[in-house]
């Protein structure tokens, strides 16, 4: 698999579905908990998948399994830790007070570092 979700498919409860073992769902999408802090591309799939614990049905079983085949397809992919860098935390952020002259909206993004490797970022427009 080349994404880790389908793009035109949405997940959702999908009550008429057949249910699957609640523990073994769990299982499977615990696994990748730890893996999203490498694999940041994963993250968004991941928790969506992690919605549907309590009640898994076959159709988010394989949301799971495309995750795992689209592991198995990019192992070459993630963030890079090496020892000899520092881990020191560091983050960033910005925001304007209503810059935007068309709708008078505020903008802010912040972005976190470990190290020398992005771990998160987000940009985001408020009403104010």
């Amino acid at each position: 698999m080349k994404t880790p979700m389908s793009t035109n498919t949405a997940l959702d409860a999908d009550e008429d579905g057949e249910t699957v073992d609640q523990k073994e769902f769990r299982g499977m999408t615990g696994s990748f908990l730890y893996l999203t802090a490498t694999r940041p591309d994963i993250q968004f799939a991941v928790c969506l998948c992690a919605h549907y614990q309590a009640s898994p049905r076959t159709s988010h079983r394989q949301a799971v399994k495309r995750i795992f085949r689209y592991l198995k397809f990019t192992p070459d992919l993630g963030l890079w830790y090496s020892s000899s860098s520092s881990l020191s935390l560091r983050g960033f952020s910005d925001a304007d007070h209503a810059g935007c002259r068309i709708d008078r909206k505020s903008t802010s993004g912040t972005c976190q570092l470990l190290g020398t490797s992005l771990v998160s970022w987000s940009s985001r427009s408020k009403l104010v």
